[in-house]
């Protein structure tokens, strides 16, 4: 996705000044003034073809993301500290790192706004095994419905391999099928099953693959400690005056950089 539109000045302080008589405020003396600048922001989103798997709120390393269910669709919240490890890790890839720019123009009077999909690598996710227990009541349907490559069906019993059913099946009765060809461990028949026994999934979770890094300019420091109070993971921490990085604790977010007050650590692209 890469959206850009253009928003006239005169339209933004038309705006601004509605909101100020909703505030109870007359607007006799309202000026706007705006000077000239540019705010780069990165947003992860999740795309509506999110499969409710929940594989990224199982490896999101700050509990920041609302599981999905049946209903919905999983939410980053407030927590999210940017760290990319849940784009990295969605099986269907329906989370995304969003480039927001916004510019303003003072010559021409006007904000230029941008939206740009950011390409992140993808680690590795995988189905090992995966089975069904015919045995269990299940939400059959709502498992065939989710699936995102239709490795998960509903068929006759003439179609099954005798040797994977454990049951004696009925002739007019669709039964669970799961090609194993096709099917990519991303888990959302296990997370939307009603019963946590119907379904066993082993899959392989690769690792993250790190394209930033946390930059440290030791000659900036001045040792507020800010930076250990705040990062998420104690990665981080000031050792004899010095910062002191723990590379395999590390998540890459944003925090330490934003609460940086002189601008001693940075997070870069590899």
């Amino acid at each position: 996705m890469n959206v850009s539109f253009i928003k006239q000045m005169a339209s933004l302080e038309r705006e601004v000044l509605l909101k100020s008589v909703e505030l109870d405020d007359d607007g006799d003396d309202f000026q706007f003034e705006l000077d000239e600048f540019d705010v780069v922001e990165e947003i992860i989103a999740v795309a509506p073809k999110c499969v409710r798997c929940n594989t990224c709120v199982e490896t999101c390393p700050v509990e920041a993301i609302e599981p999905a269910n049946i209903f919905r669709l999983a939410k980053i919240t407030e927590k999210c500290v940017k760290c990319e490890i849940c784009v990295q890790t969605c099986p269907v890839s329906a989370i995304k790192l969003i480039r927001n720019v916004v510019v303003y123009d003072d010559e021409k009077e006007f904000i230029n706004y941008s939206l740009n999909n950011v390409r992140c690598p993808h680690r590795v996710v995988r189905m090992n095994n995966i089975k069904i227990d015919y045995s269990q009541d299940n939400n059959w349907n709502d498992c065939a419905d989710l699936c995102p490559t239709d490795a998960f069906t509903l068929e006759f019993k003439e179609f099954l391999n005798d040797s994977e059913v454990d049951i004696e099946m009925g002739d007019d009765k669709l039964y669970p099928h799961v090609n194993r060809k096709l099917c990519i461990g991303c888990g959302a028949c296990v997370e939307i099953s009603h019963n946590d026994n119907a379904i066993t999934l082993d899959r392989i979770i690769g690792p993250i693959i790190p394209d930033k890094k946390i930059d440290v300019n030791h000659d900036l420091c001045v040792n507020c400690y800010l930076c250990e109070e705040n990062c998420p993971v104690d990665a981080i921490c000031l050792e004899d005056g010095e910062v002191i990085l723990d590379n395999d604790k590390c998540i890459r977010c944003v925090e330490c950089s934003n609460h940086c007050p002189v601008g001693a650590l940075n997070r870069v692209k590899i």
